[in-house]
């Protein structure tokens, strides 16, 4: 429809000013928040993981296109209550222990966010205890794992065990992402997908919690 593809667009095209006043006035319509989500937000969230996939958009305007989907997000987010319904399911994401990059953990939270998911960002520098810790407290079936530096991603493995070893939190799904990781590398470790790109890290947590 014409209304949720003006939004899809104004997230598209980074506009926040627009998404939000779209989000606003599709609210005072009587539009329910999660119509407004699925119909609009996540398309256009979407359209900006595929061109960013194909090397069409780069980061900074994946970054603006985020602002725009949050400032709508904004307006609808406590019209979604608590209900988990909403939601396609909790994902907890963080940057592994001695690793202090986050712009791929935040563009990944972020494409989540866009694609439906509620999302708890744990932060940089986590070790694996403070996983297990964070799955308990927020009962997720999800862990995303993110590392930039070769030398730390032998703690994905400590996480994935830390997790397997903790009868609470032993079928908890681990996906794995960054720049040195691998397919190979991430079956090496136990854990359940590896997503390339933030674009294909919404497909992997669908399909994971599918």
């Amino acid at each position: 429809m014409a209304k949720y593809q003006d939004l899809a667009d104004s997230i598209i095209s980074g506009d926040n000013v627009k998404s939000k006043e779209i989000a606003q006035k599709l609210v005072d319509e009587g539009v329910e928040a999660v119509e407004i989500l699925n119909d609009g937000l996540v398309p256009g969230m979407d359209v900006v993981g595929k061109k960013f996939k194909a090397n069409e958009m780069y980061i900074p305007e994946v970054l603006i296109a985020a602002r725009a989907m949050h400032a709508a997000m904004d307006i609808i987010k406590p019209l979604l209550g608590e209900s988990d319904a909403a939601s396609r399911g909790s994902v907890i994401i963080g940057t592994v222990q001695g690793d202090l990059h986050d712009i791929g953990k935040n563009l990944v939270g972020m494409m989540l966010e866009g694609g439906g998911f509620t999302v708890i960002d744990a932060g940089v520098d986590i070790p694996a205890e403070k996983f297990v810790e964070e799955v308990k407290k927020n009962k997720v079936k999800l862990v995303g794992l993110s590392a930039l530096l070769t030398t730390t991603m032998p703690v994905m493995k400590d996480v994935i065990e830390a997790l397997k070893a903790d009868s609470d939190t032993a079928d908890v799904k681990v996906m794995v992402g960054g720049a040195p990781l691998t397919q190979e590398y991430a079956d090496s470790i136990g854990a359940k997908g590896y997503a390339p790109d933030a674009s294909s890290a919404v497909d992997l947590a669908k399909e994971l919690l599918a």
